[in-house]
């Protein structure tokens, strides 16, 4: 089955191309190959590639940035998303799509299920919901992941960061009261994979939004300490730096992040046997392929 993956050079769309499973023909595009904003570069690649499945790894994904450049964030996250759903529905073939927790308001106490209400806080969110809309519209059968906290051995991340500060410094401070799910890069390819390869067997999906991120929850501050404690254990720090907790008052930023970003994952579970990932797990591999190991 060939399928077009979009944003190939992205986390994830990096490790869709290294784990493409067999009776896959996977063609990855970068935004430099494939500019998804372009509605008729879009509509031609579709019809030169011709797919039997499209995988959207493109997105615009710098949270802060996006407050100062609403206009390429809505190119990229809601009009891209609209242009393949018109060339997959045009082909007749679905389109599996990313998305994030960031359509929530994070004012929850409770994880986040697929139908409980959206309200974007920041313009990342507010385009990544406008292209969720857009792929429901525009497409018959498309299936949305949304997901959150992504890191990977493969583009800018959390974990990349922390070690960088973990070599740098003895001691950091890092948000304690944010909490949410962890969540690899991997393990979201392996999941597109799984739906991909269910798809290519019987034909079809249960199609529509699913949530999928990584267990357990905890906060930036948990995280942190996971990484150094792993990385020093791993040789990859010379000591494990001591990680102050501090208020997301105290670390402003353009963007607001969500407070809340525990989605609960159970639907996905349930109808496509796709189960989250322990993102420990997950983060000791990526410290692995970081170390060369």
């Amino acid at each position: 089955m060939r399928v077009l993956i979009t944003g190939a050079y992205g986390q994830v769309g990096h490790e869709l191309m290294r784990l493409v499973p067999a009776g896959f023909e996977a063609i990855g595009l970068d935004s430099a190959e494939l500019d998804i904003a372009d509605a008729a570069q879009v509509a031609a690649v579709v019809d030169r590639v011709q797919p039997q499945l499209i995988i959207n790894a493109a997105a615009y994904t710098a949270v802060d940035t996006a407050e100062s450049e609403l206009q390429r964030a809505y190119a990229v996250n809601r009009d891209g998303v609209a242009n393949l759903a018109q060339a997959a529905q045009r082909s007749e073939i679905p389109l599996l799509h990313i998305s994030t927790d960031y359509v929530f308001s994070g004012d929850a106490t409770a994880p986040y299920g697929e139908q409980d209400a959206t309200a974007p806080t920041g313009v990342y969110g507010a385009s990544k919901l406008a292209g969720e809309l857009a792929l429901m519209e525009g497409c018959s059968r498309y299936m949305i992941l949304r997901t959150s906290w992504v890191f990977g051995a493969h583009g800018n991340n959390f974990v990349k960061t922390m070690l960088r500060l973990g070599r740098e410094r003895d001691e950091l401070s890092v948000v304690a009261d944010q909490q949410g799910c962890p969540t690899s890069a991997a393990s979201i390819a392996c999941a597109l994979w799984a739906l991909s390869q269910q798809y290519r067997d019987r034909g079809t999906l249960q199609w529509g939004l699913y949530h999928y991120s990584g267990l357990p929850a905890c906060s930036w501050q948990a995280f942190a300490q996971e990484i150094f404690a792993q990385a020093h254990e791993l040789g990859m720090l010379p000591r494990v730096p001591v990680v102050h907790g501090i208020s997301t008052a105290q670390y402003p930023t353009p963007a607001k992040r969500p407070a809340w970003s525990v989605m609960d994952c159970s639907r996905l579970q349930q109808a496509q046997q796709i189960t989250p990932a322990d993102w420990r797990t997950e983060l000791r591999a990526v410290l692995l392929e970081l170390a060369g190991q």
